[in-house]
């Protein structure tokens, strides 16, 4: 009898030691996983020169208050849509304009998604760019253009206030 109850006990006690070994391992697990998970995050939406990301979706009227119209930054704002074909050309070009700009961030907005900014920016077709400084819309244009009328509207979206 003494041998089954301290079996029974040696049982028990490897058990509960292999139950404790992995919560260990899975809290490890889930540990280094956030901690990736946040590198990648602070990575991807952070960089040494800004606070936010150059490129940003904005997927609410509140977003688009705090991250366009607040901004100390100027910001082209792209009105788009997933199946408007002219909008997939424009997008990656207004990207690949403003990625290497250090004073010149780009809002993209689904116009699927933002009813009430379609409404109040009075979008009527797409793509629909906005060129936004302090909060005031500076120049705008609609459709595909060429390279040369986006890089116009970059200049007058950095050109200093009064000048």
């Amino acid at each position: 009898m003494n041998k089954m109850a301290n079996s029974r006990s040696m049982t028990h006690a490897v058990r509960s030691l292999c139950r404790t070994v992995v919560i260990q391992t899975v809290t490890r697990t889930v540990i280094s996983a956030a901690s990736t998970c946040y590198r990648y995050y602070m990575h991807n939406n952070f960089s040494s020169t800004s606070q936010v990301r150059k490129s940003f979706v904005i997927n609410s009227n509140e977003d688009f208050v705090n991250k366009v119209m607040n901004s100390d930054v100027p910001v082209i704002v792209n009105f788009h849509a997933e199946w408007c074909d002219p909008c997939k050309i424009l997008s990656p070009k207004l990207k690949e304009l403003v990625d290497p700009m250090n004073d010149v961030h780009l809002a993209i907005i689904d116009v699927e998604n933002n009813a009430e900014l379609v409404h109040a920016f009075d979008v009527k077709a797409v793509p629909a760019v906005l060129a936004v400084r302090s909060g005031l819309v500076v120049d705008k244009f609609i459709g595909l253009v060429d390279a040369d009328m986006i890089e116009n509207l970059i200049k007058k979206l950095t050109m200093k206030q009064g000048g």
